[in-house]
């Protein structure tokens, strides 16, 4: 936990943003980032923006730190899952968050995450946090809260599993959901309480205009974001069956009785890529109220931050997406020993966090940071399992790289998130960080596309090919079952068929993802090298 006086020190309202400080020198912001203006020339600030400065004005160092201490706790029980839904969902919390309000946001996603959209809530808790972190600090300082905030996964990741086994042995599983949902609501109401009490202190001291409370006026506002949110709900649906028709028949191709020539398969690509084209339509030519914020991807910075958080993903899980079957059947690992492995990655991207923050405090700096310390530690990670992906390598090898790509892939989030926040209004954080989470979201979705592919594709014909001759009649049923696979000795002729077959894919299935390294490093380039410490003393803080 950091001590008060970081906390203290992180704190203040982004203002503003009029000129930017590109390698030493002061230039015109690009029209991403400059503020919405009314007609007679005021700056425009939609409500829930508006109200959020108010309310952090007003909070003292006292309220600061409980607020962060709850949030912090928070955290540990969300996760970052990387779907199509949780990613397009992203884009309409932004708007309600600025519209409504953070805390009414916080609140609804809280409800949203017990209920059948349950990622769509899950993710919305974890961005709406970090909309709510950006709004109480500077950004010389966000990227350390940012960091300590996902601290708590070190813990969890040790923890979580025991927890599990525990409840399941010697409770119930209803009991685990029973738990999960007491400490969601006990941490829940502390946040949503400070945030109403802050803002009754606000309107008390007039920091905030009062509005007319009668059913016009309560109708109107509920009735804005409606109208608005209906709109968006075009945008998302076509993107969501767009994406998913698009790239599913890549896993299902396998299991289609004529392969790509099967009706269905070519059907959903057609129709795929048909629903894309009507997305990009209605959002250029009919939508009143656009889901996507094209104009963000003008400022190249922007783009390229948002492409590498994309690009991360897809190399990620284009090898990540079955390495626990990998450990537990190649190298014989337990559930839980194999899930240790796994997690080394977020592990030390967690741990690594706080010190990315407190590196970009000192110097101003993360276009640097992220090039000469993100691409070393990502090319060791991903190119280096190439070689050690293989039955014989020793587990602390696979180790290692996972600590290399934890590293990396921290260090990139971190700086790709303040390079756009770097470029945007205080106003505009909401919305082009939930475009960062779409390309995270879609990033992923490919990455699985391609890993599902290559392994529904490639593991039965090589199972096929090493199984012995009087077991290649079992070849789809040791396919399609981890526990058949396991159930096999190791060192039998028929696991250590299993496990060349495994090594094969594997090994595809890594050169897949070290193949889009280069574009991640192609965005970096495209950052502009922004300093956010003159930034801010040029422009406010």
């Amino acid at each position: 936990m950091a001590s008060s006086n970081t906390i203290s020190a992180a704190v203040s309202q982004d203002g503003a943003l009029e000129k930017q400080s590109i390698s030493g020198d002061i230039q015109e912001v690009g029209d991403a980032s400059k503020p919405e203006v009314n007609q007679n020339g005021s700056m425009h600030k939609q409500e829930g923006v508006r109200q959020v400065e108010a309310i952090t004005s007003v909070w003292s160092r006292q309220v600061l730190i409980v607020m962060f201490i709850f949030r912090h706790g928070l955290l540990a029980t969300t996760s970052i899952v990387a779907t199509i839904v949780s990613g397009v969902f992203a884009l309409p919390i932004a708007k309600v968050i600025d519209i409504w309000g953070r805390c009414e946001g916080f609140v609804i996603m809280t409800y949203a995450a017990a209920h059948t959209i349950y990622w769509a809530g899950h993710i919305g808790m974890s961005y709406v946090i970090n909309i709510m972190l950006a709004d109480m600090t500077t950004l010389k300082n966000r990227l350390i809260l940012f960091g300590i905030n996902s601290t708590p996964t070190i813990a969890t990741v040790f923890a979580g599993s025991k927890i599990a086994d525990l409840f399941y042995n010697k409770v119930s599983w209803r009991w685990a959901f029973g738990a999960f949902i007491i400490i969601m609501v006990a941490v829940c109401i502390p946040v949503a309480a400070v945030f109403i009490w802050s803002k009754r202190k606000a309107l008390k001291q007039s920091l905030i205009v009062p509005r007319v409370h009668d059913r016009t006026a309560w109708a109107s506002r509920l009735l804005k974001p409606t109208d608005q949110f209906t709109f968006l709900v075009v945008g998302m649906l076509l993107t969501i069956f767009g994406f998913g028709l698009l790239l599913l028949p890549f896993t299902l191709r396998s299991y289609a009785p004529n392969g790509w020539s099967t009706g269905y398969i070519i059907a959903m690509i057609v129709l795929g890529v048909v629903l894309l084209a009507a997305f990009i339509l209605w959002e250029r030519y009919l939508a009143p109220v656009q889901y996507f914020p094209f104009k963000f991807l003008k400022d190249r910075t922007i783009l390229g931050a948002c492409g590498i958080y994309g690009f991360i993903f897809i190399s990620v899980f284009c090898w990540d997406a079955y390495y626990q079957s990998y450990l537990q059947v190649v190298h014989d690992e337990s559930i839980t020993t194999s899930g240790y492995i796994l997690n080394a990655f977020s592990l030390t991207s967690s741990f690594v966090g706080p010190f990315v923050g407190l590196y970009t405090r000192w110097t101003g700096q993360y276009k640097w940071p992220a090039i000469i310390g993100g691409i070393p530690f990502a090319t060791l990670g991903t190119v280096l399992l190439i070689h050690f992906r293989t039955p014989s390598t020793h587990v602390g090898y696979l180790v290692m790289c996972q600590i290399f790509n934890g590293i990396s892939s921290e260090i990139w989030v971190l700086t790709a998130q303040l390079a756009i926040m770097a470029s945007v209004t205080h106003q505009e954080i909401a919305v082009s960080l939930a475009l960062f989470r779409l390309f995270g979201s879609i990033g992923a979705a490919i990455g699985f596309a391609i890993a599902g592919a290559l392994w529904t594709n490639i593991l039965p014909a090589k199972l096929y090919e090493f199984l012995p001759g009087d077991a290649k009649d079992q070849a789809g049923e040791i396919f399609g079952s981890i526990i058949i696979q396991k159930s096999y000795p190791m060192g039998t002729p028929i696991r250590d068929a299993i496990v060349a077959a495994y090594a094969d894919v594997q090994r595809k299935m890594v050169i897949s993802g070290a193949a889009f390294l280069p574009l991640c490093f192609i965005c970096l380039l495209m950052w502009k090298n922004i300093n956010v410490k003159t930034l801010e003393a040029n422009r406010g803080k």
